[in-house]
């Protein structure tokens, strides 16, 4: 596997007025309980509303790499991301400077240890779901899309 290092810049969308569109990865961490895939999911720690692992590309790490390590920070999760993106989603982040649209890029992490303490514990809940139920606490469409048709076995191919 190759490693591809880059540091992403905002996109620009000319769509009547100039808007930064900015990428995120999110890490959609699986395990395999008692033969049935679980989804980590977690809490935002402004709102507290439930959303996958995600964050800002990384210097030197791949998208895949960004959304295991956010996955860590977030969730408290150890694992093996894999190189292939599930697809996107996205919304609007507010930022001092104002709402800015992110795009956020979707990349499978199996799971492989799940940490007591993590960075980010004392301020996130964390919850194990089937994957139709994550998709339920989520909010965007195409992410709760993404969840609930999550077949592990389909990345073996």
């Amino acid at each position: 596997m190759t490693k591809i290092a880059f540091q992403q810049l905002p996109i620009r969308l000319h769509a009547g007025n100039k808007t930064d569109v900015r990428v995120q990865f999110a890490a959609l961490c699986w395990r395999m309980r008692k033969g049935k895939v679980e989804i980590c999911i977690v809490t935002t720690r402004t709102t507290g509303r439930w959303i996958l692992p995600r964050g800002w590309p990384m210097h030197k790490h791949t998208p895949a790499q960004s959304a295991a390590t956010e996955a860590y920070e977030e969730a408290g999760i150890r694992g093996d991301a894999i190189d292939r993106c599930l697809g996107a989603y996205s919304y609007v982040k507010p930022l001092k400077s104002g709402d800015a649209p992110i795009i956020v890029m979707v990349y499978p992490v199996r799971v492989r240890k799940k940490l007591r303490k993590w960075p980010e514990q004392g301020q996130r809940k964390r919850k194990w779901l089937s994957p139709k139920k994550a998709a339920k606490k989520l909010q965007e469409p195409e992410l709760k899309q993404i969840v609930a048709t999550f077949k592990p076995k389909a990345l073996l191919h």
